[in-house]
């Protein structure tokens, strides 16, 4: 029986000894939104971004202004028209409409795509800042905020991590 209470002591002593060394690991969480959108980089790209929608948008009125022009004057001819002449210009309206939704998709396209470049080229040179500061400040683990349920303010190093960003990358750029 002694064999067994020993036993038994060891392995509750054994357990509360690796419980402690688990609650010793230093853990913190950042908001990647907070750096992204605060940085002086990241405020760069995202004026860039929506300069490139508004101007997106009135290229975009303008050809559906243009396209509703045509197709008003083709309802006006109607009458004037043959039924051939009519059906052949209507014909080309539809070819038109269908290019302009193909331009309207390949510009929204080509937008996205230079997004998720300028998040990928943004995670790409925040991660040596985070490695660092990780080993600096002797953190075993970091994680991304809107991945943690609860936790202490006193973790979050967003602000922290948005100060040395700021200080090291002065611009995102993508080929």
């Amino acid at each position: 029986m002694s064999k067994n209470l020993v036993f038994t002591i060891l392995v509750i002593i054994f357990v509360f000894i690796m419980n402690i060394s688990k609650a010793q690991d230093n853990v913190a969480f950042i908001d990647l939104n907070i750096v992204f959108d605060n940085s002086n980089a990241g405020k760069a790209v995202n004026n860039k971004v929506i300069s490139q929608k508004k101007k997106n948008d009135k290229n975009f009125k303008a050809l559906k202004k243009k396209f509703d022009a045509e197709r008003e004057k083709l309802i006006t001819q109607k009458n004037v028209l043959s039924e051939e002449e009519f059906q052949k210009n209507l014909k080309e309206l539809e070819n038109n409409l269908k290019e302009y939704n193909l331009k309207i998709n390949k510009e929204n396209k080509d937008l996205t795509e230079f997004q998720l470049k300028v998040r990928q080229k943004f995670f790409d040179d925040l991660r040596p800042i985070l490695e660092e500061y990780a080993k600096k400040n002797a953190i075993d683990v970091i994680l991304k905020k809107e991945n943690v349920l609860i936790g202490k303010t006193s973790l979050d190093i967003s602000k922290d991590i948005l100060e040395i960003f700021d200080k090291k990358i002065k611009k995102i750029s993508v080929e």
